[in-house]
């Protein structure tokens, strides 16, 4: 038998949040909010290891931190994307009352963590000096920076592992829990850093070891939660498996979001490759404005998630309506809120890249980054909101075809033919605002013509 625990006098579980009644804007809000957070904290995570390691070793250990943080993302964005996918098909089925598919698609995909995070610390930790050099890393950065991710890949169970209890938890409505399990994580993260980089005086490594830690730390957290007895869907061991039926739906909605994450991860190795052929300032730079860029973007991040689950749920209630005007709610709130954060960016950037590495050479570079892109971040959020609204109807494979063409092919052949004939560092920058306005655009008129709210209907019919 499934453990359910009905809230009393409403026919839902407790811990969760049904979004297919109510104000449709506080419902949003309130459910971003506690996203925010995760996402603030989940940031501090690697922002720590950069914060942490350039003050404490210095320029040379900040560049073999920075130099490829994209890396991980290519590595692990794919299984993140398929958990997004089991968190359309767990909140839609939540919103249509069908607990017993709920609880099987729950199963499913932390069967798929497993499995996923013990293949990804296999590969992470075999490859990792191969794919540094194919990147074009600093050979005087090279020593630090396979030793830093070969430790953070031997954690990619707890990274796959967190990340999918997360989306479980989201698409039931839950984001509250997740919160307080990543804070505590967080700041031991900080701790294990401070202490192992300020006091024991180990190297680059150990701040990998510090987050392998904590993540580790989260992952427990989530599954006493989950596992619980007469908690919502409570986990039971033994029926963790794959569910075909199941299995199949979280791979057709999960596979094309992690396509698009990949190739979006893709993309950005192929740019961090360029970046690093201009040296150990220009890598330290780029890692920099990446992790403020990365704080910057996460309340249009939040948004985003809420309303992915905010629509799952209503198109699988069949409240199309309420999805439009969800929809619409979440991508106005995206755009403008972006491009306040834009501005304020683009005014303080000399002090946000200086309060990292004041080098003069790294506050140079990031500035300049920084002040070419920031003013555009209202295209960006607007094509990050829209496929948000895509992936909670079920059509996963529009944001992946556009982004696949757009934020990789587009933005690979522009890189290509201007450094053919330049090495300015500042024409790379450019490539994000470009290929960000030409998404705009075919999402914008996606959104206008498409009948996405019947993608659920139509993929069942």
């Amino acid at each position: 038998m499934i453990h359910y625990l009905r809230a009393q006098g409403h026919g839902q579980p407790a811990h969760t949040k049904d979004m297919t009644t109510g104000n449709p804007y506080t419902l949003m809000i309130g459910f971003a909010m506690p996203l925010l957070l995760s996402q603030l904290f989940q940031q501090l995570y690697n922002t720590a290891d950069t914060f942490l390691v350039g003050r404490s070793l210095g320029t040379e250990a900040l560049a073999a931190v920075s130099s490829s943080g994209t890396l991980i993302h290519l590595m692990v964005s794919f299984f993140m994307g398929m958990a997004m996918g089991a968190g359309v098909v767990i909140s839609r089925y939540f919103g249509a009352g069908e607990d017993e598919k709920v609880s099987q698609a729950i199963h499913t995909v932390i069967a798929f963590g497993i499995a996923s995070g013990l293949l990804l610390t296999v590969v992470g930790v075999a490859f990792t000096p191969t794919l540094l050099r194919w990147m074009q890393t600093d050979p005087d950065v090279m020593d630090e920076a396979v030793e830093y991710f070969r430790y953070y890949f031997l954690g990619s169970l707890a990274l796959v592992m967190y990340n999918i209890c997360r989306s479980v938890m989201n698409a039931l409505g839950d984001s509250r829990r997740p919160l307080y399990y990543l804070i505590f994580s967080s700041v031991l993260n900080i701790v294990l850093d401070s202490l192992f980089l300020m006091v024991f005086h180990w190297g680059v490594w150990s701040a990998a070891v510090a987050t392998v830690i904590s993540q580790a730390a989260s992952v427990v957290l989530c599954m006493i939660h989950l596992t619980r007895k007469g908690e919502v869907f409570t986990v039971q061991w033994r029926k963790i498996r794959f569910h075909g039926r199941l299995l199949r739906e979280i791979v057709r909605y999960g596979l094309p979001s992690g396509v698009q994450n990949s190739v979006i991860g893709f993309a950005n190795v192929i740019v961090q490759s360029q970046i690093n052929s201009f040296g150990k300032l220009a890598m330290a730079a780029y890692g920099t404005h990446a992790k403020i860029e990365g704080f910057a973007f996460l309340p249009i991040t939040s948004f985003n998630m809420a309303s992915t689950t905010f629509i799952s749920q209503n198109l699988g209630a069949k409240q199309y309506d309420r999805a439009k005007k969800g929809a619409r709610f979440s991508i106005a709130a995206a755009v403008v809120l972006a491009e306040a954060i834009g501005v304020a960016c683009w005014l303080l950037a000399p002090r946000l890249i200086a309060a990292f590495d004041s080098t003069p050479g790294v506050v140079e570079l990031g500035v300049r980054q920084a002040r070419t892109v920031a003013l555009f971040y209202c295209l960006l959020a607007f094509s990050h909101s829209v496929a948000a609204v895509c992936r909670g109807a079920g059509k996963a494979f529009v944001p992946m075809f556009v982004m696949l063409s757009i934020w990789c092919v587009v933005r690979i052949c522009y890189i290509a033919i201007v450094m053919h004939f330049t090495d300015n560092i500042g024409l790379i920058y450019w490539a994000y605002p470009l290929t960000w306005a030409i998404s705009s655009v075919i999402y914008l008129i996606y959104y206008l013509t498409s009948d996405w709210v019947h993608g659920f209907d139509k993929a069942m019919a």
